[in-house]
């Protein structure tokens, strides 16, 4: 399969240090994340069509979940993750374009693909509102918009109150990561035709991001 990329729109500034950082930590709890949500991402990606849109694709860490031969237009703006995601896509077979640009301005035309996944993504981006509407946009009448995402504790836990304490520097070293949005609320009200979400603990270690949301909201 062969990789292409596209000219940059709207690139944020990467920082030269938290920009690598960022890309070797994913790296290096990749196998770890698809041992507690490789099944939920399993079952949520079934029968998905021969072109995705991906938003926040990272290092690839979705790429083991696609058919071989799907095409994946990878929006992925920090360029520190751009060799991995190569990397994953020659190893799964998939046919990768990278734009380097933000969730919120894909550059797509409307209507025109009918599949959009996010994971662990509208944690990051400047307004989680106009990447959801980004997506809406872009897809087709019936078209699914997946998602897998952290969101805000329940208010009054203690995991609430680790995320209100933790929230200042893991913005920072997570370039944007707000551990206390209500993604499942923003994606509820989104004008989809059809939202099928559950809300789930993780278990896994990463207890400040242990909330998320899942599932899939039809265009």
């Amino acid at each position: 399969m062969t990789s292409t990329d596209v000219p940059d729109v709207h690139v944020p500034t990467p920082h030269p240090v938290r920009g690598p950082l960022n890309a070797a930590f994913f790296r290096l709890v990749d196998g770890y994340g698809h041992r507690v949500l490789g099944d939920r991402k399993a079952a949520l990606f079934t029968d998905l069509p021969r072109t995705v849109v991906e938003l926040g694709a990272g290092t690839g860490a979705n790429l083991r979940h696609y058919p071989a031969g799907t095409r994946v237009i990878a929006i992925e703006p920090n360029p520190a993750m751009h060799a991995p995601l190569r990397a994953a896509a020659a190893r799964h077979h998939v046919d990768l374009e990278i734009r380097a640009t933000v969730a919120e301005d894909t550059g797509l035309a409307d209507a025109s693909v009918d599949a959009v996944v996010s994971t662990l993504v509208l944690c990051t981006v400047a307004d989680p509102a106009a990447a959801i509407a980004e997506a809406r946009r872009i897809l087709r009448s019936g078209g699914r918009l997946i998602v897998l995402e952290h969101v805000a504790a329940p208010e009054g836990s203690a995991v609430a109150r680790l995320q209100r304490t933790l929230q200042s520097g893991w913005r920072w070293a997570f370039e944007g990561c707000e551990l206390q949005r209500y993604t499942g609320e923003l994606l509820a009200g989104a004008g989809f035709a059809e939202v099928d979400l559950e809300r789930f603990r993780a278990g896994w270690i990463f207890l400040p991001v242990d909330h998320l949301v899942a599932g899939t909201l039809h265009r």
